[in-house]
């Protein structure tokens, strides 16, 4: 007798009530993974989409090729860093359950792939992130009162109450704004990079789109164009497991890694611990490095964990175990950076409790900061007739007309 078809169904390894599950994961040790030259052939190097680029082992020390031999200042400014952008999301995240924001989305437990993958480019590249990398705006010096005004939807908004909150900007350090239909940045990098090497710049593009934006039209265009045109760009996949209450496998996780998924249009894909700063870094590294000497666009997979919600609207404890992030096996980034800098004798539980409590209250006075251009129940207010601006280059004139209404209406 012929057996019939079967549909198939991915399923999460674990959901809510059930011991976390993370076998499906495949890992390799610490330093084991070796480095190719940039120039490599694609044929020579996709064991780098199956394998798992790691860098800091089990007890926190680097090890193997990819140690990209930084120094202990530099990595205490990483680890800076991703502190505070731990510590603004807290304070944002909870603001938004007092009412005081409307919305928020945190990057709990991805700051490494901001922090790590944005120090390994220079200030010339174009970034193109997603809404889970404010890592890479404060990296590029957006203010924090600054973001915090845009949550709030303030006078001081750089976006003047235009875009979601987290939707963050800054043209001026070359940071794109995040765009709310998913995948759209993909596009738009590779374009910029083609445009850069049309040009004749050595500023390259990356742009990081989540593991559930790979099932999205936009993704496979802009891999079919970057690998046409052989564009400098660097397009990162964020696989923390998770697109809102879809396990990675829906996205097409099951089968073969994200990294993989350019190898058929001739893109080499490197697979990366997220969660270990050190080989976010080196492969950044790597990537932008091949991107400047003409070898095109690299896609990266980084492995990693979303420890908190998709977003302040969802509720993970209905689709996932509550202590699953405790038991992912890459851990905690900044736990496993300040492992390595202890282990390292360049710092201390002591010296790390004092730089929290120092960013919790660098955020808390900015927060109080921001608050004085206006809140969402107290002024000041932006004004009405604002809306018409910074739409067209040329205001229509019907909209001119709606616009000197709106002015008598408010006295100016």
């Amino acid at each position: 007798m012929s057996q019939k078809s079967r549909l198939h169904i991915p399923h999460a390894a674990a959901r809510p009530g059930e011991t976390p599950d993370f076998s499906y994961l495949a890992l390799s040790p610490a330093g084991a993974v070796a480095r190719p030259p940039v120039d490599s052939r694609m044929s020579d190097i996709e064991f780098l989409s199956n394998d798992l680029v790691r860098v800091l082992d089990e007890n926190h020390a680097a090890q193997g090729p990819w140690n990209p031999g930084l120094d202990s200042s530099t990595l205490l400014e990483a680890l800076r860093l991703m502190v505070l952008v731990r510590q603004y999301d807290d304070r944002m995240q909870r603001m938004q359950r007092q009412g005081k924001i409307t919305f928020y989305v945190q990057s709990l437990g991805e700051e490494a792939v901001s922090i790590g993958g944005g120090l390994a480019l220079r200030d010339s590249d174009m970034l193109f992130p997603a809404y889970r990398n404010q890592g890479l705006y404060i990296l590029r010096n957006t203010g924090l009162v600054e973001m915090m005004s845009h949550c709030l939807s303030n006078t001081n908004d750089f976006c003047r109450g235009r875009q979601m909150p987290v939707f963050y900007q800054n043209a001026k350090n070359r940071v794109f704004t995040i765009s709310g239909n998913l995948a759209t940045q993909y596009p738009q990098a590779v374009g910029w990079a083609m445009a850069a090497a049309i040009k004749g710049e050595d500023a390259i593009a990356a742009s990081w789109v989540g593991d559930g934006s790979t099932a999205e039209a936009d993704f496979h265009y802009a891999l079919t164009f970057a690998a046409v045109y052989q564009a400098p760009v660097i397009l990162n996949v964020v696989n923390n497991q998770w697109a809102i209450s879809t396990f990675q496998g829906v996205a097409g996780g099951e089968r073969r890694s994200f990294a993989a998924r350019g190898l058929g249009l001739g893109i080499p894909g490197v697979r990366v611990d997220g969660n270990d700063l050190l080989a976010v870094y080196a492969v950044t590294q790597w990537a932008a490095e091949r991107a400047r000497s003409g070898g095109g666009p690299t896609l990266i997979e980084l492995v990693t964990y979303r420890g908190g919600a998709h977003s302040t609207s969802d509720d993970p404890t209905r689709y996932r175990p509550k202590d699953e992030w405790a038991a992912f096996p890459l851990g905690d980034p900044l736990h496993r950076l300040k492992g390595h800098l202890v282990q390292a004798g360049s710092w201390s539980d002591e010296q790390h409790l004092a730089m929290e409590e120092q960013m919790k209250q660098y955020v808390l006075d900015c927060w109080k900061k921001a608050t004085t251009f206006g809140t969402m129940t107290e002024g000041p207010f932006l004004r009405v007739h604002e809306m018409f601006e910074d739409v067209f280059e040329h205001m229509p004139q019907h909209l001119q007309r709606q616009q000197a209404q709106l002015l008598e209406l408010e006295g100016i």
